[in-house]
């Protein structure tokens, strides 16, 4: 698979969002059972609130040219949406990695999963980050967000997932890639779908269509 990509490499992405009165209203009522279709939009590129700092212990270790890989965002404990949008800016600000496209947020029910509706985004990034070096770095910014894991798929205050790292195909005990369930989850397909519409079939969408999730408000565009 292959993405090109026109943006310099030499400055620092970040994106921003705004909720509606109406999206806010929307955050206080349980989802329905149905897919909520949505346009493709691009966001617009602002600066915005300072990024956390990794721990100094975070792997940076190199790949030999830059790679766009695509990470998932999802938080569902607290407050998700800034969560979320405070993950965006992170991810963002990770060594040698630059942010080229957000999608909107999504809000949607737990697909094998428990606790209250997540809030979602994918994040599209170029970075020389080796597989592993950009896995140990998100790790580190879950464990900065107060992540746990009590048991299998339990509530998280947020979960970074490396989706697609190129083309590269990995099987290993710590990291498979491409992520072995990203068609089947509308959470992804959907944000996906928004800022890399050639990757996400009409096909796998249909096969989503069933899952609740919701486009809750729209990024600034000009």
């Amino acid at each position: 698979m292959r993405c090109v990509v026109r943006q310099s490499l030499k400055a620092k992405t970040h994106v921003s969002v705004r909720l509606s009165l109406k999206a806010k209203m929307a955050l206080h009522r349980p989802l329905k059972s149905a897919v909520v279709a949505v346009a493709s939009r691009v966001v617009k590129p602002v600066v915005i609130l300072e990024a956390h700092p990794l721990p100094n212990k975070v792997a940076t270790a190199m790949s030999a040219s830059p790679v766009m890989a695509c990470v998932a965002l999802g938080a569902n404990l607290g407050d998700a949406v800034a969560t979320v949008q405070h993950a965006l800016r992170d991810v963002a600000s990770l060594p040698e990695t630059q942010l080229l496209k957000a999608s909107s947020l999504y809000r949607s029910a737990p697909y094998e999963a428990q606790g209250p509706d997540f809030i979602n985004a994918i994040a599209l990034v170029h970075t020389q980050l080796s597989p592993l070096a950009l896995l140990h770095a998100l790790q580190a910014l879950e464990q900065q967000s107060g992540r746990e894991r009590p048991y299998k798929n339990a509530p998280r205050t947020l979960d970074l997932d490396i989706i697609f790292y190129g083309d590269l195909a990995l099987s290993t005990p710590e990291l498979t890639l491409p992520h072995p369930r990203w068609h089947e989850r509308a959470f992804v397909l959907l944000p996906l779908a928004e800022v890399w519409p050639e990757q996400v079939s009409a096909s796998q969408l249909a096969a989503v269509q069933n899952q609740a999730i919701q486009r809750i408000f729209l990024q600034d565009l000009p």
